[in-house]
């Protein structure tokens, strides 16, 4: 009976140390399988995007500032103090119209003054042209008496030369009539110009001087108003930098938008490129202009304009993110896809059935969002890879991921 005891009391014992081990080897086991699960690396996945059929375009960024395609300076050939103002701010002037006076007084007085200088003339004209009839009747009289030797030829030769005399005076007369006219006319001129009117239709958009101010014509022509022959036609005086006004040419399409509107976007072509160089601290700089229509006149003159120039472009062709061309993944597959690429090619890399694939492609156009393919084994609805997809882990649990892929 002891003997039973000790025996099943010693074979306990044994099975006591297998559970144990089994314990200890279960807990090892699940705590590697709870690693495993939590922190072992995930398949990579990436971000794709789909290839698309559109238009590339590619463009040069400048800036610069709204202007009417005319605009007319008016300002004054005299001095003088302003009479009266009948231009304003936003007047609609037609040509001819009057639209200030300076004060015509002191050019009045001018004028009569010469008037009265050309009558003393054409009047001393008169006087001698009576005494030059005396003289020729004289001279004959004086011709007629030498034949019949009753004067001896001194006289007769005093008579001739009274004559040439008053025929001379007459000319000189007729000289200075012509003189006097002249300043005259220039004095008249000169009075005329006291009324200042537009020269073409148009809007004025400035004006800079008022009632009662004296203006100075003496060194430089003052500008009274600026007239915009029509503000429904702008222009964008855009500065072009000279690494990018090769690409700027007469004719290609532009846009641009200005602080007042930033929603919206307004349409133009280039009309000029301008040959002379703009230089601003060593910086040169071309000026490039965008004409554009302003039929509901939202631009105003002076806005500032973001304007982008069309350089090249692309339409409806197949394209793929620009962002595909500078993914390469790592390891062999790298080197593989560079080997199967052929001189001047790139390489996009392609999800097809859950294996990325290297496609050698030849890029055309590229405008930093899409490029351009011209060709390749690209077609419609391929989805190229952009990058690798960012992953991350919450309580130390692995995260979802999608559409993990093979090389």
């Amino acid at each position: 009976m002891n003997w039973d005891v000790r025996a099943i009391l010693s074979g306990w014992h044994v099975d006591r140390k297998r559970i144990w081990f089994l314990l200890a080897a279960v807990v090892v086991v699940g705590g590697a399988a709870i690693y495993w699960f939590a922190f072992a690396p995930a398949p990579t996945s990436y971000v794709t995007a789909a290839v698309t059929r559109g238009d590339v375009i590619t463009t040069i960024s400048a800036s610069g500032s709204v202007n009417p395609v005319v605009t007319v300076q008016v300002g004054t050939y005299v001095s003088g103090t302003i009479q009266t103002l009948t231009c304003d701010y936003n007047t609609r002037v037609h040509e001819g119209q009057l639209c200030a006076t300076i004060d015509p007084k002191p050019y009045q007085i001018v004028v009569d003054q010469d008037q009265a200088e050309l009558n003393t003339t054409d009047a001393q004209l008169a006087k001698d042209r009576a005494n030059l009839a005396y003289t020729q009747i004289n001279q004959r009289r004086y011709d007629a008496l030498l034949k019949a030797n009753a004067i001896s030829h001194d006289a007769d030769d005093a008579a001739r030369d009274a004559n040439n005399q008053a025929v001379a005076l007459t000319h000189l007369d007729v000289a200075q009539i012509a003189q006097k006219a002249a300043v005259l006319k220039a004095a008249q001129i000169n009075l005329a110009y006291t009324n200042i009117v537009s020269p073409v239709s148009g809007t004025v958009v400035s004006r800079n001087v008022t009632a009662g101010q004296t203006v100075a014509a003496s060194f430089q022509t003052p500008t009274l108003f600026l007239i915009a022959t029509d503000l429904t036609k702008m222009q964008v005086d855009t500065n072009v930098s000279e690494s990018d006004i090769a690409g700027a040419f007469k004719g290609h399409d532009a846009s641009f938008t200005v602080d007042a509107f930033p929603d919206k976007i307004f349409h133009g072509q280039v009309a000029q490129v301008r040959q002379a160089p703009i230089s601003v601290q060593n910086v040169i700089t071309y000026d490039v202009v965008i004409t554009v229509a302003n039929p509901d006149l939202l631009l105003k003159p002076g806005m500032t304009a973001t304007a982008k120039i069309v350089k090249a472009q692309a339409r409806n062709v197949l394209r793929v993110p620009s962002q595909a061309l500078r993914f390469t993944p790592t390891g062999a597959a790298k080197h593989r896809a560079a080997k199967a690429a052929k001189s001047g090619q790139r390489v996009v890399w392609v999800e097809r059935d859950g294996r990325l694939v290297a496609i050698p492609v030849t890029v055309g156009l590229d405008d930093d969002s899409f490029a351009e393919i011209k060709s390749g084994d690209l077609k419609l609805g391929d989805q190229v890879v952009l990058s690798v997809a960012a992953t991350g882990t919450s309580s130390g649990a692995k995260t979802a991921r999608s559409s993990a892929l093979h090389l």
